[in-house]
Formats: C-alpha cells, structure tokens, sequence
C-alpha cells in the first residue's frame, strides 16, 4: 500500500510531535525555517551557562498518554532530574510568601490575613453567579484583598490587558481551583500544593529542554533553513517547496495562514479576525543570581518591571558554567532594549547580573470571547481540504509542552491513527 504524504510545517514541540505519531502510518516531512528544531523551548550555550531562548521548559502531565509517549524516547532515571517545585512570591525587598500565595496566607502581615479571611468568610456565605471574566473569577475564589495584592498586579504585568476583559475560557485548565475548606485547611496545617501539573517536575541533565528537541528531530525527516511562504494546490495534491502531499500539519504562526494558503483556500472571512489576534512577546536575560534553593521567583510588586525569574541554574548541574555563579532566565513582557533591561535589572533581588538577551515577537497568544470560536470555525473551514492546524499559535492556544503533545495525539486520532 503506498503511503500518503503529510508535510508538517514547524518543528517545534507541536510539530515533532505529530512527527513522531504520524511517521509510522505516513510518509511525514518536516519544514523548519530555523537551523534546527525547537521551536520555543530552544537553548543556547552562552560561555558554557545554558540559555532557555524563551523561558524555561520544564517538563510533566496530568496526562497519563502523555507521560506514556514521551518516556519511550528517554531514559527517565539517567537522562532527567526529578525534582519539586520550590516557588517563591517576591511582595517587596524584604517580603515572601511560598507559592501558590493561598496555601501560604501563614507568611504575609496579620492585618493582611485578617482582610483575606475576612474575604474567605463571605465567599463562603455567598452565592456568587458564574463569570465569564478573569478578575471576577479570581475575586470569586480568592477575595478583593488577595486579588489587589497579588492576583491583579501579577496578572497585569504578564498580560497588560484590564482583566475583566480576560475571557475565563481562554484560561481554562490553568487556573487553581481551592474551595474555602481547603484554602483554610491547608493554611492550618501548613500543606503545599502537589495537585499542579508542575509541584514536582523532570528536567532533562544536559542542554534543557534542547535536548528534548533534539532527541525527538532523530527519527524525522526534516528539511531546515527552509521557511514557507505560499503552498499551492495542484491535481488535488499540495505543492510545499515542489514536492506534493495529500495533507498538511501547519504549525507555524495563524497570522501567517492566510498568506501562505492565499491562492488555495476561500477563507477571506477569517482574514480580518486573524489580523487583529492579539499577543505579547517576551524579552528572556539570561542572568548570573545569588545562590537560592528556589526554582521560580514571581514577582509581582511594581518595583520591578520584571515579573518572575526562573532558576534555571537550579534545575541542572550543567546549566552553569561555574557552580559558584547559578544562573537564571530573568522574564520581561515584550520588547526592552539592553540598556532598559540593565536598569531594571539593577532594581531587582537576588542580584541579578546581566549575560545576554533575546527577544521573542510571539510567546503568549491573547483570546478575546469570539477567538476560540473562529480559530474552530477556521479549523472545521481547512480540514474539509486535509489542511490541520496544530501549536500554540496556529491554534492560539496557550499550550505548554505537554499541551502540545496532547493535542497533537488528538489530530493523530483524528487521522484514524492508533498509537500504542
């Protein structure tokens, strides 16, 4: 039987995914526009201290095909880390409180705790009607005075948006869901959180989350520096770089679709939706720190523009150069140049010291109340002509590593395949 052909567009952690689920029943090709694969989770080596381009990728699942999957391409115990999650909440130069804030309320000043049990005990009375905005729902949960103090702040550096206008749905599976009950209990009984994807987490000893890219680019076959700009239809087949192919994965960037597909597909309607997408980028500092035990720091107080570091240093032995200067990824939202970046970096704790940075156009996709709508509309629109779009920003979705590869096993069964 002659196989069909897929041509995946991105190699990114959607895309190698779908590689790898796909290449057994399908002649599958990838096409990267970058010199290797990667996508948002690639590192550089900068003077022997490992440098997470975009964050820092940690992986885990609340998947259990998931979990699955990923370990039959690594030797868990002698290629990762396993370790807990070790996060902290910066409230000012001199104030922290474990994370997350409300399993901690113990470690704030007591007129603030007297105002947020205060807050708990109403929430408890009341009946509040459900919300289809952020800042409701957070105020719902948690009480005005967690949400000015921490909730709002926080949120507003990461996303600049009003958060009421945040659609819930948009955040849906990401946010932390205690009741009252457990809120209290586990204040008095000192408990930390374990039911997050993340409390615990594996990460890989050599080249972060790199090596995950390149471990599973192996078995692909994949086409670099190659970056698409038209795919054309002819005799039913789809032209990517002159080759033809009965499907195509697009895991590239939405606002590109329409000019890619321009003379092949009628989605005119979805052009001007497409054009207004909203989105951040981010600026990533690879730092040298202070030692600390943590893995993340957030910080929220508007003394520093920043809004977390991620430890990275801490993650892996090999993450830095010299053991004596622990390195960290400090994270912005959207562009500074060096010079801001230096000052403000000047401002921050745990005396952060500048190495290199980059800057990402497109990290954190932002959904108003008609996106999901039309990106599924848009979908239903391509499939009838065996186009699939998968990723982050192809869906719009805020995926993360373990998002990705879920919902790439999702297409794989929507292409009838079964993977064992």
């Amino acid at each position: 039987m002659i196989m069909q052909k897929i041509a995946i567009i991105g190699a990114g952690m959607s895309g190698l995914s779908a590689g790898n689920l796909l290449k057994d029943r399908f002649e599958v090709k990838l096409f990267e526009k970058s010199l290797r694969p990667g996508g948002l989770i690639k590192c550089n080596r900068m003077d022997g201290n490992l440098f997470h381009l975009t964050g820092g990728h940690v992986f885990n699942s609340k998947y259990q095909e998931v979990l699955d999957w990923f370990w039959k391409f690594f030797d868990r115990e002698n290629e990762f880390v396993k370790t807990q999650r070790n996060a902290i909440i910066q409230l000012g130069d001199d104030v922290q409180a474990k994370y997350p804030i409300e399993n901690f309320l113990y470690m704030l000043d007591k007129k603030t705790v007297k105002l947020v049990i205060r807050d708990l005990l109403e929430i408890a009375k009341a009946n509040y009607a459900a919300t289809d905005n952020f800042e409701d729902f957070l105020k719902n949960r948690f009480g005005s005075t967690l949400y000015e103090y921490y909730f709002r702040p926080y949120n507003e550096k990461i996303w600049k948006r009003d958060l009421r206008k945040v659609p819930l749905a948009w955040l849906e599976g990401k946010l932390p869901m205690p009741t009252v009950e457990e809120i209290l209990y586990n204040n008095f009984f000192h408990v930390e959180e374990q039911s997050m994807v993340h409390s615990s987490f594996y990460y890989p000893k050599q080249d972060g989350s790199q090596f995950l890219a390149n471990r599973l680019s192996e078995k692909l076959d994949i086409q670099y520096n190659v970056d698409i700009h038209k795919i054309d239809k002819k005799n039913e087949k789809w032209i990517v770089e002159n080759q033809e192919f009965d499907k195509v994965i697009f895991c590239g960037n939405i606002k590109d679709f329409s000019g890619i597909f321009r003379d092949s597909l009628s989605i005119e309607a979805f052009s001007e939706p497409i054009k207004n997408l909203e989105y951040h980028g981010t600026t990533s500092v690879l730092c040298e720190m202070r030692h600390n035990p943590f893995s993340w720091i957030y910080l929220p107080s508007n003394q520093y523009l920043s809004h977390r570091i991620i430890c990275t240093g801490n993650f892996a032995d090999s993450n830095n150069q010299d053991s004596n200067h622990p390195t960290c990824i400090v994270e912005f939202t959207d562009y500074l140049s060096k010079g801001e970046i230096q000052e403000n970096l000047a401002k921050m704790p745990f005396g952060v010291k500048y190495m290199a940075h980059n800057f990402a156009e497109y990290t954190y996709p932002i959904q108003n109340k008609t996106t999901k709508e039309m990106v599924v509309d848009l979908k239903k629109t391509v499939e009838k002509e065996n186009i699939y779009m998968l990723g982050r920003f192809a869906e719009w979705e805020y995926y993360n590593m373990d998002a990705a590869i879920k919902a790439a096993m999702d297409l794989a069964r929507n292409l009838n395949i079964i993977y064992n």
